[in-house]
């Protein structure tokens, strides 16, 4: 039986495409990037992440 999934690969691909506007410097936080510049790896992650769960991709919950 094939593992189950916990991401799927369209969030994967919203992840990666977050780290990649991090690493050119282009990453911003808030909504509509009014927040500043995001100044690390994690915190580029929660926000690829976050866009994957708004346009609704499989992505477990937020932990609180």
């Amino acid at each position: 039986m094939a593992k189950k999934r916990k991401y799927s690969r369209g969030a994967g691909k919203e992840v990666e495409r977050e780290m990649r506007r991090y690493k050119r410097g282009n990453a911003k936080s808030g909504k509509g990037g009014k927040g500043g510049k995001v100044k690390s790896r994690k915190q580029a992650i929660a926000i690829g992440m976050s866009k994957a769960r708004k346009k609704g991709k499989k992505v477990p919950r937020k932990r609180r």
